[in-house]
């Protein structure tokens, strides 16, 4: 059962990648077609996979229902709704909601720029963990043990010149966001886009988010990037604000 499970979960992370032949599908899982055909004919049946007039697959229906209880279930996502637009619009550029969960760093909301130029991030896509600012934030937040663990299973792929390559240098970069209450990722994933980042906290004190600013070089260079910092800064205020955060919490 765990095999069969496993198998059905691997189906549908193939087909977010985009739709699938079952030829596709058996190869990429490495699975006998014949299994795979009762696989998909169980998903269909619940609605999570969708076959169309060419017999390619899909995610079905069933899926984004669940995609959006899933996210109704979230409830900092709600808190920082409108505060997350107000900033989106007063600034244009795009913002990130992020949380930290089973050792991922998942994006739970975003709100596009109304430049032209786009990111390629979704709602539900991983955040790397060495080399983007949402994940500096959310690790910084961990114990010094809790970093460490997290830090020595990381693989530092190099995604650009100005990524980090080492645990010992992401964990200095962490004490030093920890410290100053907000972190950047300067052209380190992406080599044409800057960004910053800063937590959100609940009525505990815990980083619960990490809300971000993302600007391709294009749009804006990173010296004026870090400018959107003190918008940043009090959106994330806020949101703490209203998860209950009491007001001399709220000071870095």
């Amino acid at each position: 059962m765990s095999q069969t499970v496993t198998r059905a979960l691997r189906l549908l992370a193939e087909l977010g990648e985009g739709e699938r032949s079952l030829d596709q599908l058996a190869d990429l899982i490495g699975v006998h077609k014949t299994t795979v055909l009762r696989l998909l004919q169980s998903l269909e049946e619940e609605r999570f996979v969708h076959r169309d007039a060419h017999y390619r697959y899909h995610l079905g229906a069933g899926l984004f229902a669940l995609s959006s209880l899933a996210l109704e279930q979230r409830g900092i996502r709600r808190t920082a709704a409108p505060h997350l637009a107000e900033l989106n619009a007063a600034t244009g550029q795009t913002v990130h909601l992020a949380a930290y969960e089973g050792g991922e760093v998942v994006y739970i909301d975003k709100y596009d720029s109304r430049h032209p130029v786009r990111m390629y991030s979704r709602i539900g896509l991983r955040a790397a963990l060495h080399n983007t600012a949402v994940a500096k934030v959310l690790l910084a937040d961990l114990s010094p043990t809790g970093r460490r663990r997290v830090v020595d299973g990381i693989e530092f792929t190099v995604h650009t010149p100005n990524t980090i390559t080492s645990p010992h240098a992401l964990l200095a970069e962490l004490d030093q966001v920890g410290a100053q209450g907000w972190a950047q990722d300067h052209a380190e994933h992406e080599a044409f886009i800057n960004c910053v980042a800063a937590p959100i906290r609940d009525a505990s004190g815990r980083v619960v988010a990490a809300a971000s600013i993302s600007v391709p070089d294009v749009v804006l260079p990173y010296e004026q990037v870090l400018d959107l910092l003190p918008q940043l800064l009090a959106c994330t205020r806020a949101i703490s604000a209203d998860a209950g955060l009491p007001a001399r919490g709220t000071v870095h």
